[in-house]
């Protein structure tokens, strides 16, 4: 006959959840992480660290802003001072835009692979700006076409 005292004692410590190291992703989260981490294409494992998010995100903003000056004060106002550039602000325009657009996204991406804190924040805020820029570069689609 087998005793208790055969038997080998049984661990009842709480199990704690696996731990990840600071700045790589957890493989566990949110479906709505899951979601986004699939539509960003974010391979497994690779990281980047958090300044290199907040890098990403300061060049993304850098062109968007040169886009700005560029689009509603140096080609409607100086140029055509000088004498110079009338008419290609919107094909400047295009192009300039898909380039804050691919930028916004890299940036997003960055964030999302740092596992930001701050990523949903700045997601949604880069969506909003793609969201304005896309309407931008329709607007100057027209004008060419016109």
């Amino acid at each position: 006959m087998s005793t208790t005292a055969d038997q080998p004692p049984i661990d009842t410590a709480p199990v704690a959840p696996p731990v990840t190291a600071p700045g790589v992703p957890s493989t566990s989260g949110s479906s709505a992480d899951r979601f986004m981490r699939r539509l960003l294409r974010l391979p497994e494992g690779r990281t980047s660290t958090a300044d290199e998010a907040r890098s990403a995100f300061q060049k993304s903003l850098f062109i968007s802003a040169g886009r700005c000056l560029l689009m509603y004060i140096v080609f409607p106002f100086v140029l055509p001072v000088v004498g110079i550039a009338r008419g290609v602000g919107p094909y400047i325009g295009v192009a300039i835009g898909l380039l804050a657009i691919v930028s916004i996204v890299y940036s997003i991406r960055r964030f999302w692979r740092a596992n930001h804190s701050k990523r949903w924040h700045y997601t949604v805020f880069g969506t909003a700006i793609i969201g304005f820029l896309i309407y931008l570069a329709v607007k100057d689609l027209s004008t060419i076409l016109s």
